[in-house]
C-alpha cells in the first residue's frame, strides 16, 4: 500500500501569526512521522497496490485529528485507527463526506 498523510491548514482556526507558523510546521512534521514510521507496516499490507491518504489537521482546540479519505480495506482502517489513537490524534468527525462517517 502506499501511504499519503496530508497536513491540512484550516483557513478558520487561525491563531496569531507566530504561533500558526509553529503550529503549521508541527502540523507537517507530525503527518511525515504518521506516515515514514508509525504506519510503515502498511507498505507492505495487501492489496500492495492500493494507496491510502489521510488527512491531518487541528481542530478548534487545537487537538490533532485525522481521517481516511479514500476507501480502503477494513484492516487498513483499523491499522491507521491504532496508530492514531496511539499518538492521541481523534477521528475526524464530518457530516459534508457521508461515505468517511464510518471512520
Amino acid at each position: 500500500m502506499t501511504i499519503t498523510v496530508v497536513p491540512i491548514i484550516e483557513p478558520d482556526v487561525k491563531p496569531a501569526a507566530p504561533l500558526a507558523k509553529v503550529m503549521n510546521e508541527r502540523l507537517s512534521r507530525l503527518a511525515k512521522e504518521l506516515q515514514e514510521e508509525h504506519l510503515k507496516d502498511l507498505d507492505h499490507m495487501e492489496p500492495l497496490f492500493e494507496d491510502v491518504v489521510i488527512y491531518l489537521s487541528y481542530n478548534s482546540k487545537y487537538t490533532i485529528r485525522w481521517k481516511i479519505v479514500n476507501d480502503v480495506p477494513e484492516h487498513a482502517i483499523i491499522e491507521v485507527a491504532a496508530q492514531c489513537d496511539k499518538l492521541g490524534y481523534i477521528r475526524w468527525k464530518t457530516a459534508t463526506l457521508n461515505s468517511f462517517n464510518r471512520q
